[in-house]
């Protein structure tokens, strides 16, 4: 059972074990044709720095080991600084992001003896409470205030659970899903990684009535995507960032390609609001 357990927890977070960084990428958009800019590394530190949410937009907030623990980092776009929102001597935090409507943040932690449960964090303070006490969250995104969409550990799969927070109902969506969820933009739709099939897909969730609809294949067996504001789907892969335009194309093709001795294993990949900056994990 231990085994097992590790071997969840590991498989979920790639736990601490990888030595990544954070960078920052400017972006332009020119009538349509996106180039990516100069870049730089913003975590800059030994260990596992992964998991970049864009808090504001002068502010990016990220998983960062410290002390042999990852606890939540922010930093500051204008000053180039970091500081640390979180610090659990006795666990770690993931996957932190802005609570809508609000200055805290929520991150899954997961404690040295195995617990593993979705907090809020006190901008100020840092102070936790518990969000969902029933549930081994390993992903979540934030549909509204009131509703989460989660990946959940279940059994020895990762499924993909609606929350609505003032009732306390959880709702399964998709057995079998990958860590990617995003807001598709200027829609009430939500994307996600279904690997319920031999090929994975994104597909698109609407979680107001439940609509649910393939967008495209994968490319092999990568997860990692995001949306630019407008419209267009990227998915990373190796030293490249590909992209799809639902709404034209009818397969991927190359969005950006980095240096063969930069970026071989690009995971992590997300685009400010409007769409000026890109942030991405490599190893």
């Amino acid at each position: 059972m231990k085994k097992l357990l590790f071997f969840l927890l590991a498989t979920t977070f790639a736990v601490a074990q990888t030595n990544t960084e954070v960078y920052l990428f400017e972006l332009n958009n020119n009538k349509g044709n996106w180039t990516v800019g100069s870049g730089k590394n913003i975590s800059n530190n030994p260990g596992y720095d992964s998991q970049p949410y864009f808090y504001s937009k002068n502010s990016i907030i990220f998983s960062s080991t410290r002390n042999k623990q990852t606890d939540i980092a922010e930093y500051n776009i204008k000053t180039g600084k970091t500081k640390f929102i979180s610090n659990t001597p006795n666990g770690g935090e993931y996957s932190p992001q802005r609570i809508p409507k609000s200055k805290d943040i929520s991150a899954v932690r997961l404690n040295t003896d195995g617990l593993q449960r979705f907090y809020k964090y006190n901008y100020k303070t840092g102070k936790s409470t518990e969000i969902i006490a029933d549930l081994k969250v390993a992903y979540p995104m934030w549909y509204d205030k009131n509703t989460t969409i989660n990946v959940v550990i279940v059994d020895k799969d990762l499924d993909l659970i609606k929350t609505e927070l003032k009732k306390k109902r959880n709702t399964t969506i998709q057995k079998k899903a990958g860590r990617s969820l995003h807001r598709i933009p200027n829609t009430t739709f939500i994307s996600y990684i279904n690997k319920e099939k031999e090929q994975w897909e994104v597909t698109m969730f609407n979680p107001k009535n439940g609509k649910r609809k393939k967008i495209i294949e994968t490319v092999g067996k990568k997860e990692d995507v995001c949306w630019l504001p407008d419209g267009i789907l990227l998915i990373a892969v190796g030293n490249k960032i590909m992209k799809f335009n639902p709404a034209t194309d009818k397969k991927w093709s190359i969005f950006y390609t980095f240096p063969k001795n930069k970026h071989k294993n690009i995971s992590r990949i997300l685009a400010n609001s409007k769409g000026t900056q890109l942030v991405l994990v490599s190893d």
